[in-house]
């Protein structure tokens, strides 16, 4: 087989894969990233344990929820994108969590102090008033976030030499949270490997991780993942870090 025709084959590969949901398992074997070292899903499910009633905003395909092993008697979760909702209540109806759709920048569709926990994995944008006002007093939230300019090298790749990031810091977020009334109590930033061993994968990551690459289609930026792909074949696996940061506050009683 041709090198062009490789090329086109592993695009097609990667355009072709259903990107619904949160789940990643495709890139098994394709592609890897480090995990942070604070356990995200493991301190959920303890802060789950504790709660009475929680949410999960933005809780994609409700993949990282399903794994708590101990519900609060009520739980709830959002999600904004249409196609994951229904993937979410198939995943989370053993959990009995009910699922909503709400629409970004939508106020959450709760009266003021109704939750003991609100958590969220990767938010595209965190409303902090939000928050702070469904919390009841001692309530928490915890979330990982994405860091500004995280696989920055992947968005150079495509994109060309790009400013350092002004947004998703987390001096920002710390700010944002103690102007809606919260107390931070721990922050964590990480910086992880992660490794993309064919264009298929690129490609496939890019169509799920979509700010990454703001309206990346493999049309518009078919000559720059040719020429990433050969650089690959050249010089072996895409190296680029992954920035997260974890962040814990609580309402004051």
């Amino acid at each position: 087989m041709s090198e062009d025709r490789d090329f086109e084959d592993l695009v097609a590969e990667g355009a072709a894969v259903p990107v619904q949901g949160w789940d990643f398992s495709w890139l098994r074997g394709r592609a890897s990233e480090e995990r942070p070292p604070w356990g995200y899903a493991r301190l959920v499910a303890d802060r789950m344990a504790r709660a009475d009633t929680a949410l999960d905003i933005d809780t994609g395909g409700g993949e990282v929820l399903a794994e708590v092993p101990r519900p609060p008697r009520r739980l709830l979760a959002t999600e904004a994108w249409p196609p994951n909702v229904e993937v979410a209540r198939r995943t989370l109806r053993p959990l009995g969590a009910t699922v909503l759709w709400v629409a970004e920048d939508a106020a959450l569709p709760l009266r003021d102090a109704a939750l003991d926990l609100v958590v969220s994995r990767h938010p595209v944008h965190t409303a902090w008033d939000e928050i702070a006002r469904v919390l009841r007093p001692g309530g928490t939230y915890l979330s990982q976030q994405i860091r500004g300019g995280t696989v920055r090298e992947l968005s150079e790749a495509l994109l060309g030499p790009l400013p350092p990031p002004t947004r998703q810091l987390p001096e920002q977020a710390v700010a944002a949270a103690r102007a809606a009334g919260l107390t931070v109590i721990d922050l964590r930033e990480a910086t992880l490997r992660t490794v993309f061993h064919d264009i298929a994968a690129v490609v496939y990551f890019l169509r799920k991780v979509v700010w990454t690459v703001p309206g990346f289609t493999v049309e518009r930026y078919r000559p720059q993942l040719a020429r990433l792909h050969a650089r690959m074949a050249a010089e072996g696996p895409f190296v680029a870090h992954a920035r997260r940061f974890l962040i814990e506050a609580v309402k004051p009683v």
